[in-house]
């Protein structure tokens, strides 16, 4: 029995009065338990396997069909950012209400919608006997962390094309640039504040090497991805106003285009730097035009990535050859942001699409 409109709205408000925050395994375990609820409630002779109970929590859900037969895959995470300051939303980010055709709330488009619209899809190819898969993971949002884990499941499992249903307005994308983050560490020599001259300045320090990258860093550019960049989203350094401090750290969110190791390198190389890590480093992704698969899917091809990275990062090395396209309902500039919110005539555009779909992929007799 497939999802009509109120259930898959009901559910998609379910999913997002869960505080399914990146790092807490609790509340996306229960998430992923109501999909399969509603998966089990509606289809008969579904296998789940995976890792429910693990810090990285993650399942695959898939019907009967041959270990050969290339099962069509909607991979999707549960997690989501903090809301942040309350105090910057018109409404409660966890209340998922409805005004005017819109829900509203944290995570409705990054990505609950795309899960809803994914398990809604799923299960009419379930009832059809199409072979396909669910993955869902956890962590998403802070390196691909989940689906890390669940990555032998996916080499193992006949990937014959993948859907990742990050908000992309319905539109299709064949890829993204990858995600390194670097933490980066100074180190300096502790005195009083009112001698600086007997210390030396841990964030001094830094503030030289960041004032260095941004003129010298080896950023590189591609001519499907774009240009890499470098941002400096975290800070901090020093124990009192009135001590020299002698350690200083930041972490640096580049976007890349190559592997990465230029960057590495050039942070490494500085001469102030004490301690140089990768706290993630997902490589890009990009799938290649001309796939019949591709040119035969019921929406546009847009003719640039998105711009943030996704677990199509960790699925491509696990599932090489099989086409990866982004696409689902939502508005990217909404994603992380205060006031979320998804159309649900979205959903519904997005149901529709990805249905068309599975009902295009080949049957298993």
């Amino acid at each position: 029995m497939a999802l009509d409109r109120t259930t898959a709205a009901g559910l998609l408000a379910e999913l997002v009065t869960q505080r399914t925050l990146s790092g807490d395994p609790v509340p996306q375990r229960s998430s992923m338990d109501a999909v399969v609820s509603v998966l089990s409630a509606r289809s008969t002779g579904i296998a789940v396997e995976g890792d429910r109970d693990g810090p990285h929590p993650w399942l695959l859900i898939t019907n009967d069909a041959p270990p050969t037969a290339a099962r069509l895959m909607f991979a999707c995470h549960v997690d989501t950012v903090p809301a942040g300051d309350l105090s910057n939303w018109q409404f409660d980010p966890f209340a998922a209400d409805i005004e005017n055709g819109v829900l509203r709330g944290r995570g409705t488009s990054d990505m609950k919608a795309g899960l809803v619209a994914a398990t809604a899809a799923v299960l009419e190819a379930f009832e059809n006997g199409v072979p396909a898969a669910l993955l869902l993971t956890s962590d998403e949002e802070i390196g691909s962390l989940g689906a890390l884990a669940a990555r032998h499941a996916v080499a193992e499992c006949s990937v014959g094309a993948v859907v990742v249903p990050e908000a992309t307005g319905n539109q299709v994308h064949l890829g993204h640039r990858g995600a390194l983050w670097v933490d980066v560490t100074t180190k300096g020599i502790a005195a009083h504040g009112s001698t600086p001259q007997r210390g030396e300045s841990a964030i001094m320090k830094l503030v030289d090497v960041l004032a260095r990258a941004r003129d010298e860093l080896p950023l590189s550019t591609d001519a499907f991805l774009g240009a890499e960049t470098f941002n400096v989203g975290m800070i901090d350094g020093g124990s009192a106003p009135n001590i020299v401090p002698d350690t200083a750290h930041v972490v640096v969110d580049h976007r890349t285009v190559g592997d990465g190791s230029t960057l590495l390198s050039w942070w490494r190389d500085q001469p102030e730097v004490d301690r140089v890590e990768a706290r993630i480093d997902l490589p890009g992704v990009r799938t290649p035009g001309g796939n019949r698969w591709i040119d035969e899917l019921p929406q546009s091809v847009a003719p640039e990535p998105v711009t943030y990275f996704t677990d199509a990062s960790i699925i491509a090395a696990a599932a090489p050859g099989a086409p990866i396209v982004v696409w689902g309902p939502g508005t990217p500039a909404l994603m992380h942001a205060a006031d979320e919110t998804v159309a649900l005539e979205e959903l519904d555009a997005a149901i529709t699409a990805y249905t068309a779909v599975t009902r295009a992929w080949p049957t298993v007799d």
